[in-house]
């Protein structure tokens, strides 16, 4: 097994980096990251996989700015879009397998219980949208692949709520949170876990699945827990809804994801969000990286 591990610098490709380290260090792996393959080059993505005996692709990468996105339709599609098309066509012709990570912005937020793979989509951004088209491109023309659809990722990396959220929390003494969004917080190195639970199982299963952790929080929810897991005081969180941060992008309001399928097909026991929460607010305070 060789496997080939795109936006590796993002969060949760370096924590499947960090996972399949520990648990499974006689796998090749080759962790790929921007300035080393554009993915958004067909030549260059069909050149470099020909020379290489890749069995399996995860696709970790991404354009995630989803604001910026409502402007840069372009470099958002070629990300989304296009670099999966790339890597669909040689997983297809290479006879090789592969994993891509949606989002649960495909949906509009109108359901009134979690989303099921099979429920409607209606993206509402250019993000969304592009994420969908991206799933679309991918089934069409290596239609053998594993599609999982998250939302809400966190971790120790990058830009993320929970380091946003600690962030702010050494320059302000109060934060207005918006309260009426609702999802679930997915733990970066929990999806990686699964990921690699999948990945490396005897059998491929295709298909699309949701994952996130179990439970269910606003935004709101979502801060005062990192505040009080991190045994911080002194801020004030105040809820606020969505109309009082006007914004060009529609972000869908309610987001949780129905997991039974993921959870039957792999024999997955997922945890509570607050529970990995609590993990991560460790790992972040114990590296004191928050800038």
């Amino acid at each position: 097994m060789k496997i080939l591990v795109t936006g590796s610098d993002g969060q949760l490709g370096r924590e499947i980096r960090n996972a399949l380290a520990l648990r499974s260090p006689e796998v090749e792996a080759v962790f790929a990251t921007r300035a080393m393959l554009d993915l958004t080059d067909r030549e260059a993505v069909e050149c470099y996989l020909r020379g290489e005996d890749f069995t399996h692709i995860i696709n970790c990468a991404a354009y995630t700015a989803v604001e910026k996105a409502e402007e840069e339709k372009l470099q958002c599609a070629a990300v989304n879009v296009d670099a999966v098309a790339n890597l669909a066509r040689m997983a297809a012709e290479l006879d090789m397998k592969m994993l891509h990570v949606s989002t649960d912005y495909i949906f509009d937020g109108t359901s009134n219980r979690p989303y099921k793979e099979t429920d409607k989509v209606n993206p509402l951004s250019v993000y969304g949208s592009t994420k969908r088209k991206g799933e679309t491109v991918l089934l069409g023309l290596a239609p053998g692949s594993i599609i999982i659809r998250t939302g809400w990722l966190y971790s120790p990396y990058g830009h993320n709520f929970v380091r946003t959220m600690l962030r702010l929390a050494k320059e302000r003494q109060q934060l207005n949170v918006v309260c009426d969004q609702i999802g679930t917080p997915t733990c970066a190195e929990d999806l990686a876990a699964v990921i690699l639970d999948i990945v490396l199982a005897p059998q491929w299963v295709e298909g699309i699945y949701n994952y996130s952790n179990e439970g269910v929080a606003s935004w709101y929810d979502f801060a005062v827990a990192v505040f009080a897991l991190a045994g911080i005081g002194n801020v004030k969180v105040n809820p606020v809804p969505s109309g009082d941060y006007p914004s060009a992008v529609n972000r869908p309001m309610y987001s949780v994801l129905d997991k039974s399928k993921i959870k039957a097909t792999f024999e997955l026991s997922i945890p509570y969000w607050r529970d990995s929460l609590a993990r991560t607010v460790d790992r972040i305070l114990s590296e004191d990286n928050i800038n």
